[in-house]
């Protein structure tokens, strides 16, 4: 029996070295070259079962092969890495009809897998993709390179050829609409409108007939026609923020809209054809209010069609001083003052919990920007920042002997200041989810270091079967030692 063949095209040796190693010990065999022109004459011969290829090269950008290589051999399944991570590298690699797309530094064990199932993929699904659109090269609508920020990169990425229905979970101030716009703005719809509704901000007697609009005289007040958002909408995308406040009465609408694809204005008999793409979006524990009885099951199901989980900000504290530069870049741009943050300031910002996240940041740095006269923003500036706005310290009884160090007081601290947290920000049904994330991240990227970075043995430790603790680890944007790139 044949082994299957990998060619592999980067212009850094050591990482070819590298995947030329761990590919031939998992049984392949291997091709690897630091050029582009290589790699395309080995795909005109006929050579190879799997690509993987960088996209910046000497002579030629990886991406600008994927659409050559399909129409000389679509069975082939192509998988980019590249270490410029940002989420329009994804899209572009996704939309030219790349299999996968792997931002370095990235797991061997990751990228084994991928090779995998590129092998074990059916012939017609590498056929079917899609003719690749211009994607532009604008800012980024989403910023950060933490291993949470790539997989909500690959997701979007893989969303863009679809209509598919999203429903995107994440703390206030994470950035969930961005996400909902680049949904749009990277799909097939992005010519049509992007439509957003708060269903937290309108009063409940209001919200059907903002959804779907009313006639004339359907209530008192209703002097004129009103079109609706659905109908606002139409050939784009609608994003339902705050699902999770919409009153039960317009959910039970909701529902029959998504079930037979059309709606009614409040007080119309006519018909009308629903033609938007539904993303979803909400801070609460939806599952909780569905036990609750506050959420309808049936409403969540069809919502929940794919779930985006956006990380807080605590969880991706690689992010942040990339955050703060754009922030400070764009409070530049509007006109106020040029500021640096020094390293240790920076180094501040990162160890900080950001309980209102992204945007608690970004208020925080144009704040800085304007009301700061120096140029360089200080470690004692972020001190006196912080202590400022921060909430106060819960109470803690003094006690040097065994109390200090012991572990149940510190939770109990902690709790106290989420607690405080989520009183003024008045999130509710989120607490023992944020508790438990928050404990079980230093747990898990501690026994990581313990085992350096050894999954099998770390998942061993924790009790933990090892596809749940890959999982975890991704969900908390745990970045592992034994890393390539």
């Amino acid at each position: 029996m044949t082994l299957p063949t990998v060619l592999v095209a980067d212009d850094d040796r050591s990482i070819r070295t590298v995947l030329t190693q761990a590919l031939g010990r998992a049984g392949y065999q291997v091709r690897a070259t630091s050029s582009a022109a290589t790699l395309w004459r080995w795909v005109e011969d006929g050579e190879g079962d799997v690509v993987i290829t960088d996209v910046i090269m000497p002579d030629e950008n990886g991406l600008d092969l994927i659409p050559r290589i399909r129409r000389i051999r679509p069975e082939l399944p192509v998988i980019v890495m590249s270490a410029q991570s940002t989420l329009t590298t994804a899209v572009q690699a996704t939309q030219r009809g790349a299999f996968e797309y792997l931002p370095k530094p990235f797991d061997l064990t990751d990228l084994l897998a991928v090779v995998d199932r590129a092998l074990k993929q059916p012939l017609v699904i590498a056929a079917q993709a899609e003719t690749p659109k211009a994607v532009s090269d604008e800012p980024m609508p989403l910023i950060g390179r933490s291993p949470a920020m790539q997989e909500i990169y690959r997701i979007i990425a893989r969303l863009t050829t679809t209509d598919l229905t999203v429903m995107i979970n994440g703390e206030s101030g994470a950035g969930k609409e961005l996400v909902a716009r680049a949904l749009h703005d990277y799909g097939r719809r992005r010519t049509g409108p992007f439509v957003a509704i708060n269903m937290a901000a309108i009063p409940r007697e209001l919200i059907e007939s903002e959804l779907f609009g009313h006639e004339r005289g359907a209530f008192t007040g209703a002097t004129n026609r009103h079109i609706g958002r659905f109908e606002q909408a139409a050939g784009g995308t609608l994003f339902l923020d705050e699902i999770g406040d919409m009153p039960p009465e317009a959910q039970t609408r909701l529902l029959r809209v998504l079930q037979e694809g059309e709606f009614t204005t409040v007080g119309g008999r006519q018909p009308i054809r629903a033609n938007a793409r539904i993303v979803a979006a909400t801070h609460r524990d939806l599952r909780a209010l569905i036990r609750s009885g506050q959420f309808r099951e049936d409403l969540f199901y069809r919502l929940n069609v794919v779930p985006i989980r956006l990380p807080p900000l605590r969880e991706r504290p690689d992010d942040i001083p990339v955050l703060a530069q754009h922030f400070l870049n764009k409070a530049q741009s509007e006109g106020l003052p040029a500021k640096t943050v020094e390293p240790a300031a920076m180094a501040l910002l990162s160890s900080y919990r950001w309980p209102g996240n992204v945007r608690e940041l970004e208020n925080l740095i144009r704040r800085l920007a304007a009301l700061v006269p120096q140029p360089v923003i200080s470690e004692e500036i972020i001190t006196q920042e912080f202590t400022e706005y921060a909430p106060p310290e819960e109470p803690v009884a003094a006690n040097p002997g065994e109390d200090s160090d012991n572990m149940s007081s510190v939770v109990e601290r902690h709790i106290a200041r989420l607690l405080t947290s989520l009183r003024e920000s008045g999130e509710e049904g989120v607490l023992y989810e944020r508790a438990l994330a928050e404990l079980e991240r230093p747990l898990i990227r501690m026994t990581l270091a313990e085992t350096r970075g050894n999954q099998i043995r770390a998942a061993a430790l924790l009790g933990l079967n090892r596809n749940t603790l890959r999982k975890k680890i991704r969900e908390h944007g745990i970045g592992v030692q034994r890393r390539v790139g």
